[in-house]
């Protein structure tokens, strides 16, 4: 099992979504080794909707659902998973509901959409902004992750 990712998973997972747990670790594993945050951990916890609704509401005041959202940890203890790891950049909170809509909205295969979210969310942890440098990282990741686990049946 790979310890760079503690997974959290509080929905039951659709039979569409991409990955399975294990391939989900590995695919976290490659990114951060790719966006160079290797030797790095997180924490990332699927939920629905209603969840990261609530989620989003109470921390960064937004109404709704989002797909992804990114809580950085700066002092070493997670907010929401309570993880004291000195290696750790904190959590990420993935909307499998979202994910799915979004990726039958936008086109795009389930695995690509979602090493695309799990890229950009892990940017944000590493302190990065929206911009053209965080947007290059993010699509020469996909693009690795397409390499790697494109020419398997994964999310396809």
């Amino acid at each position: 099992m790979n310890d760079a990712v503690r997974l959290v998973s509080r929905v039951q997972l659709d039979p569409q979504f991409p990955l399975s747990k294990r391939e989900l670790r590995e695919v976290c594993a490659m990114l951060l080794d790719v966006l160079g945050l290797e030797g790095r951990t997180f924490s990332l916890t699927l939920v629905d909707d209603r969840e990261i609704a609530g989620v989003n509401a109470t921390f960064l005041g937004c109404t709704g659902p989002t797909n992804i959202l990114s809580f950085p940890d700066s002092d070493g203890e997670a907010m929401m998973s309570g993880m004291d790891d000195e290696d750790s950049l904190g959590e990420l909170m993935l909307s499998v509901d979202t994910l799915a809509r979004e990726t039958f909205l936008y086109g795009q295969q389930p695995l690509e959409h979602l090493a695309r979210l799990l890229a950009h969310g892990l940017l944000h942890l590493a302190g990065f902004d929206h911009g053209e440098a965080m947007f290059d990282l993010t699509d020469g990741a996909v693009d690795m992750i397409l390499l790697q686990y494109g020419t398997n049946d994964i999310g396809e």
